[in-house]
């Protein structure tokens, strides 16, 4: 059975009675920070942080060539911190812990570094060469488990790995370090956000969502797929929620509680009153 959950910036909606679960933001990719709330699902983003890279262009990777890893730059939409940084690693783990003392559960986002080819900073170049890796992916790959494997001795509860939605193998260890089987063992789900603004056809979120449980199938964590609820159709969004629905023990949609809700209620009478939406391909 699939539970429902909201993503949202706003205390007071993680408690509506439409949703199985709410995730609040407690550090966003801005650096905007809140109080965790003690019914609610602690998110944290990690390693992309605008007012910090702002504030201190130190902790900002940069690739072989030193160009940062900055949101005006093509292909960043925000700006990312250095995996390796010490103090931003520890105080980030501070936060996790701060969350895990006000409610058990704590999602991860913006896990990993920025793309390929970072981070050639003195400091990742010393690390590489210091350590027992000849390839520097495995050697980026292990920088980003031991961070989750820290951040899960913090967790009692269940802990929630945000990745980019790319399932094909391979992918995410070379684009981020993101080392699928090795984080399982520290990992209770992995999201995969697979955001739209209009879900006008969903015969590729279903190849997204249906390669991200294919991915998963030889690894002790559950998928949960995101979907974006903001000025979405609410029949469009509840299409879309069905097709996720088929691959994702866990559906949540982002920043607009008003219309997931909306599109909750919708999808719910329909199945008492038999009403189907399209197959799950998205044709009509």
């Amino acid at each position: 059975m699939t539970d429902y959950g909201v993503v949202t910036r706003n205390a007071e909606e993680v408690a509506w009675s439409a949703f199985d679960r709410g995730f609040y933001e407690v550090k966003d990719v801005t650096g905007r920070s809140a109080e965790p709330l003690a019914d609610a699902t602690s998110m944290v983003s990690c390693f992309a942080d605008n007012a910090a890279a702002e504030s201190n262009p130190d902790l900002v990777p940069v690739d072989a060539a030193g160009d940062p890893a900055t949101r005006d730059r093509e292909y960043f939409d925000w700006a990312h911190v250095c995996p390796t940084n010490p103090d931003y690693r520890a105080g980030l783990l501070e936060i996790v812990e701060d969350c895990a003392a006000v409610a058990p559960d704590v999602r991860l986002d913006d896990v990993g570094f920025p793309r390929e080819g970072f981070c050639h900073c003195d400091r990742c170049d010393r690390l590489f060469a210091e350590s027992e890796y000849d390839d520097r992916g495995a050697w980026r790959a292990s920088v980003i488990t031991g961070f989750v494997a820290d951040a899960a001795d913090r967790v009692p509860g269940d802990l929630s790995l945000a990745v980019h939605p790319d399932p094909y193998p391979g992918h995410l260890f070379d684009r981020s370090g993101v080392d699928i089987e090795a984080l399982a063992a520290h990992v209770d789900r992995f999201v995969a956000p697979l955001y739209d603004t209009a879900y006008g056809t969903t015969h590729w979120l279903e190849t997204i969502a249906k390669g991200f449980e294919s991915r998963l199938s030889g690894v002790d964590a559950a998928l949960s797929v995101e979907l974006y609820a903001v000025d979405v159709d609410v029949d469009a969004l509840v299409g879309a929620i069905e097709v996720a629905s088929a691959y994702a023990d866990e559906v949540t949609l982002g920043y607009d509680a008003s219309q997931a809700a909306a599109a909750l209620r919708r999808m719910r009478a329909d199945e008492r009153e038999g009403v189907t939406h399209g197959d799950a391909s998205g044709a009509e």
